[in-house]
């Protein structure tokens, strides 16, 4: 029994608030998706290779070339390899924003903070500091740019990684299934304070939400 006490903490990364295997929106579901199926064709080329290194050490014997090169080697790579290409194609197809009117959110970074912009029910900007709000179960384009160096945006439980770049917006598209709080944080490394550049971002069922004059949540 011993051998197996480890296990819950082989488990333990596959959930928790930065989790990408804890999907909270589509886009992360898809990434999640195509996550375990090049999982599933990395574990088939592990067999497979430890098969090879397990035959070798047996005693010699001849072998065709053309059926262990053309045959396993390319044709088994490209039989693996294809259908996660395609994945990948697909997956990066859906989670492309695209020019459809949804509710867009600026966020500009800095050595090591946040701030979001997002528009009142009257359309005037709201800022916060390292909380960004949006509307649960609708699409949002989040308008990321930068003020010094290159950080990274990223919502692990609602969508891939997307670099802050200055003087350049790069657009990504996040979604929250459900209202409430999701961990995101700086995924380039920026200086000394990288490690505490984190944020939240919090899904409100009622959209837009009341906040107080400092960008913090109305009771």
């Amino acid at each position: 029994m011993k051998r197996f006490a480890a296990y819950p903490l082989l488990v333990a990364g596959c959930s928790g608030p930065l989790s990408t295997l804890e999907p909270g929106g589509p886009a992360a579901a898809d990434i999640a998706w195509l996550w375990w199926g090049m999982l599933a064709g990395a574990a088939v080329i592990t067999v497979f290779m430890v098969g090879l290194v397990l035959l070798a050490l047996g005693a010699p014997r001849p072998v065709r070339e053309g059926r262990w090169t053309l045959g396993l080697g390319l044709g088994l790579s490209m039989v693996i390899l294809t259908p996660v290409l395609a994945a990948g194609l697909w997956v990066g197809e859906r989670i492309i924003p695209r020019d459809d009117g949804v509710v867009t959110v600026e966020a500009h970074a800095w050595q090591w903070n946040w701030r979001f912009t997002h528009a009142d029910a009257e359309g005037a900007p709201v800022e916060s500091e390292n909380t960004l709000h949006i509307p649960a179960g609708q699409p949002v384009d989040v308008l990321i740019t930068s003020e010094d160096v290159i950080h990274s945006f990223w919502v692990p439980r609602l969508a891939g990684k997307l670099d802050a770049i200055p003087g350049r917006t790069n657009r990504a598209r996040i979604m929250a299934d459900e209202p409430g709080r999701y961990a995101g944080l700086c995924a380039e490394f920026c200086g000394q304070g990288h490690a505490r550049m984190r944020f939240d971002v919090v899904a409100h069922a009622d959209w837009p939400p009341v906040l107080n004059g400092d960008g913090t949540e109305a009771k």
